[in-house]
C-alpha cells in the first residue's frame, strides 16, 4: 500500500511538470508579443502615458522570458534586461533603473536604432559599440540569478512606461570613475550612482 502511494505521488509529479513548462511557455509567448508592440510604440515616440493594464506585461509574464539567462539575444525584453544586467550588475537598482531608460530614450530617438535589440547591438559590425559588454568577446549568459530577476523586472516596467526617467532624457553615460574625452561634447544631465549620463547639446544623436 505504501509503495502504491509513492508510485502514485511521483506519476502525479511527472505529469505536472509538462504542464507547468507549458504554462510557462506560454507567458514567455505573451510576454514577448506584449514587448514588441510596446517597442514599437516607444520607438514611434508616443504618449509618455503608461501602458494600459491589458496592455502592459505582468511580473510572472516577464519571468518566464529567458529563464536560464541563456536565450539569444532576439527579443525586446532579453536584450534589455542582459543590458541592464551586464551594464549594472551588482549596483544599485537606481543605476539598473538608470541604464534602461538611456537604452528606452534611444529608442524613441531619431538619430538610433528602432528596436531594442538594434540599440544594444549597435556599432557591433564595426567593433565600437554603444554597450561595451556586447563587443567585449566575453560569453554574455547570465551568471547570478536574483540580478538578472531584477534586470528583467526592471525592464518589464520600462516597457511598461512605468519608470521615471531620472536621467532627463540622457542618451549616454559612462562609469564616475573615468573621465572619457567625449563627454566634453555633450550636455550633463544627471548623476545616478555610479553612473554620469548626457544628451546631445543640439539634440541630434551623434
Amino acid at each position: 500500500m505504501h509503495h502504491a502511494w509513492i508510485s502514485t505521488c511521483l506519476a502525479l509529479t511527472l505529469l505536472a511538470v509538462p504542464v507547468f513548462a507549458t504554462d510557462q511557455e506560454q507567458k514567455q509567448k505573451v510576454a514577448e508579443d506584449k514587448a514588441q508592440v510596446l517597442e514599437h510604440k516607444a520607438a514611434e515616440n508616443s504618449s509618455p502615458a503608461a501602458v494600459p493594464k491589458a496592455q502592459a506585461i505582468t511580473q510572472p509574464e516577464v519571468q518566464a522570458v529567458d529563464p536560464a539567462g541563456k536565450a539569444p539575444l532576439d527579443d525586446a525584453i532579453t536584450c534589455l534586461a542582459r543590458s541592464i544586467y551586464w551594464e549594472a550588475k551588482g549596483k544599485d537598482s537606481v543605476d539598473m533603473e538608470a541604464v534602461a531608460n538611456v537604452v528606452m530614450n534611444r529608442l524613441g530617438h531619431e538619430g538610433f536604432p528602432d528596436t531594442v535589440c538594434a540599440v544594444v547591438k549597435q556599432g557591433s559590425e564595426t567593433r565600437s559599440c554603444q554597450f561595451s559588454w556586447w563587443c567585449d568577446g566575453r560569453p554574455d549568459s547570465v551568471q547570478e540569478e536574483v540580478p538578472y530577476a531584477m534586470a528583467k523586472e526592471i525592464a518589464r516596467k520600462a516597457l511598461n512606461k512605468q519608470l521615471p526617467d531620472r536621467t532627463k532624457g540622457a542618451l549616454y553615460f559612462h562609469d564616475r570613475t573615468v573621465k572619457p574625452g567625449w563627454a566634453k561634447e555633450y550636455t550633463h544631465t544627471a548623476d545616478i550612482g555610479l553612473f554620469r549620463f548626457y544628451k546631445p547639446q543640439g539634440g541630434d544623436a551623434k
